[in-house]
């Protein structure tokens, strides 16, 4: 039982991992933003860090939560975009 439980698990992991986008365009109410979900997921391994309600779309996406988690975890970091005009394209 602990291995078939242990399994489905992993499979679940697994299965979020393949079906996900290689990129995601963010709503046009937000700016122009491409986002690279395949770099990021590789990068850092742990989606509860964006998805902490589990695998799937963010319900709460918006401006106040793009600007809290994306840049305050690229500042945390030390790397990635951190200005306007780095994320919001023309």
């Amino acid at each position: 039982m602990k291995k078939t439980l242990i399994a489905l698990l992993a499979l679940t992991a697994f299965a979020g991992t393949a079906l996900a986008a290689d990129v995601i365009e963010l709503p046009a109410s937000m700016g122009k933003v491409t986002f690279p979900h395949k770099k990021h997921q590789e990068m850092l391994k742990d989606c509860s860090k964006c998805h902490a309600k589990g695998p799937g779309k963010i319900a709460e996406l918006n401006k106040d939560w793009a600007h809290k988690t994306c840049k305050g975890c690229h500042v945390e970091m030390k790397q990635g975009p951190t200005g306007c005009k780095d994320c919001h394209k023309k």
